[in-house]
This record gives C-alpha cells, structure tokens and sequence, in this order.
C-alpha cells in the first residue's frame, strides 16, 4: 500500500453520505516497530435543494483508530477500529412523499491491515472489513457489509510509487467492485500527487494533489466517488428499506502541523453530481432523487504514536 499520512476526508459515514474517512496508517519502518494512529472528525453538510422540491442536511462526527506492527521486514499487520454517527434533517422533501426517509445513522466497523513486500520495489495490500451500517433502531444482522481491498504498488524512485487495487464488497444485498490506481508521487520539494482516502465499500482512494507551504501548513486539494448503503429501522416509514448516498466529492484542505505527530486538517467540500435514493425491503425500487450542489465543513484532528 501507499504510505498515506493521517487524513480525514471522505467518510464520515462510511454509509451514509459524507467526506471523512479514517486516516490510513503508513507501515512501521523496521522490525518490531509498532505504529498507532488516532483520530476525531467532524463534519457538517447545511441546507442543500433536492431536485424535486424540499431539502436536507446533516451533520457528524467519527472517531477511529489504527495499529499496525511490522513483524518481519516482508510483512505488516494491523487493525482498524472506526465508530461514525449522523443525523440528518429534511424539510418537505416531495420525492420522498414529504416526510423523513431516515433520521440517525451508524457504522461501526473493524478490518485488518495486511502488507507484504516480496522485493524491495514491490508492495501487495489485502485490507479485509466488516461493517454494520443503517438507521438507530435498524436489525444489525440486516445491516452487514463485508469485503476487502487489494492492492499492488512499484516504487520505481524514492519520488514515485504506482499502483492499482479493487474494492470488492457486497454492501448489504449488493455486490459491489471499485477499481483504482494507487499514487504517491513527489513531484517537486513543494508539490505531491497522492490518494487522501482509504479505498472501501464506498468507493476508491480518490486522487489529491498536495502543497507544503511555509513550515508547518500545508494546502491540499482533489476529489473522488462514493456510494454509501446502510439499512433502514423496521418502524420507520419504509420498514426495514436500503437508502443510499451517491455522491462526487470535491474539497480544498488546509493542514496545520503542531510537531511531527499531531494535525489538524480543515477541509471546505462541495458534493456534487449527488443522489438520494431508497429501496423497499425486497429490493425494489421505492424513491430517488437528485440534489444541488451540497457545501460542507470538516475537521479533523489526528496524533500518531
């Protein structure tokens, strides 16, 4: 895998519609080293117009956790622990048939960190995670969504990684596959071209391109896909239904640095080209629509051990 830095965007909600995810855990350098990382988002998506008439918003929060132990110079394993909450507001959405689809989201998840260089140039990834994403009050065995990331990356210079990988979960009651390319390319002193997400059921690593300015900030800006799918609560209006969040991304983030451990990331995000939908139980479809371009906040604060 590519060595990312803690970073926070695109998943606050790994289901339900967002953009921060949990920072991904660069590999310990040496045999026996143990590397740990924690993390606390928060974002907020304001008033946003869906197509059809009415509007929505949301806020959230996520908190998560990585270890990962370097056990031979060949192979590293770890493991990640990550809790997101949402709720979600909606004002007369008329697709929906006017009232509240869903109010309150969870995802908590767990998943493992496998690495394995077989030459020094050469680095394969299996990232397995299950989760169990849906409304407060949803059946948790009906929640569940299971699967794992590959990955194969060559660095061909200290300035430059390449890679592609696949996510391939089934997300609830549907199989899905991401592709992606993997990238970690310095391209000056300044400038760097990397993946700010964790690639997983909603979507791939997304591309980022990256600028340190003055000692200790740092201006990033880049973007990605993403589709989340999370199960409805049995007594809600569409009992024990599928909504989803599809959604394109697109933020700026400005970092500062406290010491070589500890940040604070500041994103502003635009969420556009996005897609309410809801299904019933059986899978049919029941309600969609699509929405205006959705400005949000973040931040994020993150520390490394």
């Amino acid at each position: 895998m590519s060595r990312h830095r803690p970073f926070a965007v695109t998943t606050l909600a790994v289901f339900a519609a967002a953009v921060l995810a949990a920072p991904a855990l660069a590999q310990p350098s040496k045999v026996g080293d143990v590397a740990t990382a924690l993390s606390l988002s928060g974002l907020t998506q304001f008033d946003t117009d869906l197509d059809q008439g009415g509007s929505f918003r949301w806020s959230g929060v996520q908190a998560g956790a990585n270890v990962t132990r370097q056990f031979t110079s060949e192979f590293a394993a770890g493991f990640t622990l990550r809790y997101d909450y949402q709720h979600w507001k909606f004002d007369n959405p008329a697709a929906f048939g006017g009232g509240a689809p869903w109010a309150n989201l969870s995802t908590p998840v767990i998943g493992l960190n496998l690495s394995y260089a077989p030459t020094s140039d050469w680095r394969l990834g299996f990232n397995p995670a299950v989760d169990w994403s849906g409304e407060s009050g949803a059946n948790a065995g009906d929640s569940l969504s299971y699967g794992a990331v590959l990955t194969a990356t060559k660095s061909f210079s200290p300035e430059l990684s390449l890679g592609v990988g696949a996510g391939v979960f089934r997300q609830i009651d549907e199989t899905k596959v991401f592709p992606f390319v993997v990238v970690n390319w310095k391209i000056n002193e300044r400038l760097r071209l990397g993946n700010p997400l964790q690639a997983g059921p909603a979507g791939g690593a997304g591309l980022e391109l990256t600028w340190t300015l003055a000692d200790p900030w740092e201006f990033g800006a880049g973007g990605s896909y993403r589709s989340y799918r999370f199960r409805l609560k049995d007594d809600g209006p569409i009992p024990n239904g599928i909504g989803e969040n599809r959604l394109f991304p697109l933020f700026v983030r400005l970092s500062y640095a406290f010491d070589s451990a500890t940040r604070a990331d500041l994103y502003a995000v635009a969420f556009v080209g996005g897609k309410l939908s809801v299904t019933r139980a059986d899978g049919t479809d029941l309600y969609s629509d699509d929405y205006e371009t959705a400005p949000a906040i973040a931040l994020s604060l993150s520390h490394r051990f």
